[in-house]
């Protein structure tokens, strides 16, 4: 931690007396003979032994409670003396959409409790990582007393790393004294790498095992997932009934869109890694295993307190498989939150204008992590069917792929990606840029001329939203939320193209670099960016933990 306070230990040397890793097989052996314990014993059973569970965690961890609130209050100390000419976190404008007290401030804004962000990759630099931090500001100005917990298994980096990678990825401007960080010595067991088979299952089962590691580290006040680990959240109603839990589901970990897949003759029978998969006996069993993990999707998802999601796409797709249980819990319905975009700064820095079209090149850039389902390869294919047009269009193309490298399964495809590159005989007109900082991806967007996206069913897309406003022409993937909620027509008219195979997007290219008056485009492509500011996340961010802080208070 920053200050003159000593950082609490934030990692579990022993659970029950046996090693991490000991005890996660044990748990993990647990889990998965959970459903035979609950035709057995009744769930009666099973919920006493959560909260017998719970129990030991809070008073195992008691001590580390009070070490890190003794800490915040040493560092928030030290930190008001070296700022004391500063009143930018001592006069905090609350952001609310609820309740207030004589008119002038928030009934609740003294709450003080601990809100657990459950997001184990926080360093990763991704769009996910930006609604994490934004959040986290949100929840910070609204209620400047609460503490903040952030659970992660980036055990490489420190506090004062990861805030300072946040400014300089996102620009934006954290509160140290409150933030705290969790490390979890259990994070391989959510990688797909771990479970190469029954990958669905495994992770899930892997994310309860994450999630106990959390909570033997510190139980919170309120229990926030930020990254789709809806097991995590079932599984801390069930040690913990009285913590208040919220979602922000990026993405379903199953959708009817995946199940349509496995059948070649569905819309959906061509798209994505398991497209066409479930013809012949394997592919059956492959259907009925993801039928049956939909169900129990269903069962965790609909135990969750509030639920946010990040596209009306995902929000369809959620409300169609946890919807009816949770009527039937009388929990709240799901509603959307649009991911924060630094509109309003790309306004600020860059110009959209007839005088900046000359400073415009026949750039076209795609801002994504180098992860499989971003389709990086499809886009490299579609530029060589572009540049092989030869047509005026062509001549000084450029392809730049910006995005950040997590681990060494990224590195290694990035270096699979420029090989790729140099077979298609495309690679002097391609450009890589890892890891890039805020002020570069700036420049970037000043200078290109049109925005990529070629995910499937893309949950949202943060940087379609960034192209449209930094004006670029965006083609995207026609499916997801670049297509429902993105890239849609202003004013009667277009603000960006759709593509699907390789052909159509460079088509698409061809037709955006080709555009008579691609001003008056690029200029309803930002009007188009001003439904996903960062106030506007902000303002529904708070209402939303605002349902869980009088949770909390009941």
């Amino acid at each position: 931690m920053s200050g003159t306070c000593a950082a609490p230990d934030g990692t579990a040397k022993t659970i029950f007396g046996l090693a991490p890793s000991t005890f996660s097989i044990l748990l993990a052996l647990f889990l998965g003979l959970m459903p035979l314990t609950v035709i057995l014993g009744g769930p009666a059973l099973v919920r006493a032994a959560g909260r017998t569970v719970g129990f030991y965690l809070r008073k195992k961890t008691a001590g580390r409670r009070a070490q890190i609130l003794e800490c915040v209050k040493s560092d928030l100390a030290a930190w008001k003396e070296k700022r004391r000419d500063s009143d930018e976190w001592e006069n905090v404008e609350a952001l609310t959409t609820g309740g207030v007290d004589d008119g002038k401030r928030p009934a609740d804004m003294e709450w003080d409790g601990i809100v657990g962000f459950f997001h184990p990759f926080c360093n990763a630099g991704g769009g996910g990582e930006r609604v994490l931090w934004a959040a986290i500001r949100a929840t910070q100005k609204r209620w400047p007393n609460a503490k903040v917990i952030v659970y992660t298994g980036d055990h490489d980096v420190d506090k004062n790393a990861i805030l300072s990678r946040v400014e300089n990825r996102f620009n934006i401007h954290l509160h140290p004294p409150t933030i705290t960080f969790l490390y979890l010595t259990t994070r391989h067991w959510v990688l797909a790498s771990t479970w190469p088979h029954f990958t669905l299952l495994g992770q899930s089962l892997g994310s309860l095992v994450l999630a106990y590691d959390a909570f033997s580290l510190l139980p919170a006040d309120i229990f926030v997932d930020t990254m789709g680990y809806a097991f995590a959240l079932g599984f801390c109603k069930l040690l913990f009934p009285d913590v208040p839990t919220g979602a922000y589901v990026h993405y379903p970990t199953i959708s009817t869109d995946m199940l349509g897949s496995l059948d070649a003759d569905s819309p959906t029978g061509q798209q994505g890694v398991n497209a066409g998969k479930g013809a012949g006996a394997k592919g059956a069993a492959k259907r009925m295993y993801w039928q049956l993990f939909a169900k129990l999707y269903t069962w965790v998802g609909a135990s969750v307190d509030v639920v946010m999601t990040n596209s009306n796409w995902t929000l369809d797709h959620i409300t169609s498989l946890w919807g009816p249980w949770r009527r039937e819990l009388n929990k709240p319905g799901a509603f959307a939150v649009y991911p924060p975009v630094a509109v309003e700064e790309l306004e600020k820095e860059i110009d959209v204008s007839e005088s900046s079209e000359s400073a415009r090149e026949k750039v076209l850039l795609y801002i994504a992590q180098f992860r499989p389902e971003k389709n990086h390869k499809l886009i490299l294919s579609a530029f060589k069917e572009f540049m092989a047009t030869e047509t005026p269009a062509t001549k000084g193309a450029k392809l730049v792929l910006i995005g950040s490298v997590r681990d060494d399964g990224d590195s290694k495809r990035v270096y699979e990606l420029r090989l790729l590159a140099n077979e298609l005989q495309i690679k002097d007109s391609v450009e890589f840029h890892l890891d890039a900082s805020w002020p570069e991806i700036l420049d970037w967007l000043r200078r290109a001329s049109v925005g990529v996206n070629g995910m499937w069913n893309e949950h949202f897309g943060i940087g379609v939203v960034e192209y449209q406003a930094a004006g670029l022409i965006s083609v995207v993937h026609d499916s997801g939320g670049p297509k429902r909620d993105i890239v849609v027509p202003i004013d009667g008219e277009r603000t960006g193209f759709h593509a699907t195979t390789s052909t159509e997007f460079a088509e698409g290219f061809q037709e955006a670099l080709q555009l008579e008056d691609k001003l008056a485009m690029r200029k309803r492509a930002r009007k188009s960016a001003q439904r996903f500011t960062e106030e506007e996340f902000a303002k529904k961010w708070i209402g939303a933990m605002e349902m869980m802080v009088k949770l909390r208070r009941k």
